[in-house]
């Protein structure tokens, strides 16, 4: 049940009142609200009197909120993004059935992305919202209904469903490769390129092979795809995955740095809140999804 309505100030109010706390002053906030000064004071005004609660303390020089309306506004700026979002959702599909899903660049790019033309045709009713996220979130704070992951399933309150299993390989352009390639002991002097989300996997990989691990050193990225541009272009030896490196070897643009053993450093997931129930949508795609990975088997 929605609380009464003497609880609920107008959206004005709400407005007018984060402005000022985000900008310090009135006039600038009825500049960015394309109002006038006095209508956001009598703004501001109306919302104390409705709450019986000051909210403002006024100085010369700026408007600053009390201690208690400084938490207040917090939880109301949440509340306005949450509507604003809501608001943009229904917008974009106003038969409903929308998906937010956060997926990863390269992985949302390379696999889910030519695949999601199949869901479409089967699901008109869903429409997919896309935006990438690095690392895991809070699903409380942030406005996804899932969320492609890679790693350990160490993601608090979510449920998982396996996608793929990722298998790197160590790639150079061709004018960087010795002419000795059958001594893996050139890798341990080579330029080596990292990913911040994935710092061991050089040692990983060095112990897979049977070899002292080598730590982080060299350049740091924090996409597969700038990496794989710097790669080319004979900047280092990159571990990069083998679906995302096929055309780059096929056409010569890179070449293997050691023909060894592969090497798997994690898996990609589907994860999505265990606490919040599974709209429609959602429940389309897990379905779609199972579907997806039965043929790829």
């Amino acid at each position: 049940m929605i609380a009464p309505r003497r609880f609920l100030p107008s959206i004005s109010s709400l407005l007018a009142l984060e402005a000022v706390d985000r900008l310090g002053s009135a006039s600038a906030a009825a500049e960015e609200l394309s109002l006038t000064q006095s209508a956001i004071s009598r703004q501001l005004k109306t919302m104390e009197e409705q709450l019986g609660v000051e909210l403002i303390q006024r100085t010369q020089m700026r408007l600053n909120l009390t201690p208690a309306a400084k938490e207040y506004v917090e939880i109301a700026r949440s509340a306005l993004q949450q509507l604003a979002q809501a608001s943009l959702k229904l917008k974009a599909n106003p038969t409903g059935g929308s998906l937010h899903l956060s997926i990863l660049p390269a992985f949302g790019m390379h696999w889910l992305a030519p695949r999601l033309q199949d869901f479409a045709r089967r699901h008109p009713e869903v429409t997919v919202n896309l935006n990438t996220r690095l690392k895991p979130f809070d699903f409380e704070a942030e406005p996804f209904d899932a969320a492609i992951h890679f790693g350990q399933q160490d993601w608090a309150g979510v449920n998982y469903m396996p996608i793929m299993r990722e298998e790197v390989l160590p790639v150079c352009a061709p004018d960087l490769l010795p002419e000795n390639t059958s001594d893996i002991n050139w890798l341990h002097d080579a330029p080596l390129l990292h990913l911040d989300t994935r710092p061991d996997a050089w040692e990983r990989w060095f112990m897979a092979q049977g070899q002292p691990a080598e730590g982080v050193r060299g350049m740091l990225f924090d996409q597969f795809s700038t990496m794989i541009q710097a790669t080319i272009h004979g900047l280092g030896v990159a571990l990069l995955p083998s679906y995302l490196v096929t055309e780059d070897l096929n056409n010569g643009r890179l070449v293997l740095a050691w023909d060894g053993p592969p090497v798997s450093l994690g898996d990609y997931y589907l994860v999505w809140p265990q606490r919040q129930a599974e709209s429609e949508p959602l429940k389309s795609f897990l379905k779609w999804l199972k579907g997806q990975l039965r043929q790829s088997e």
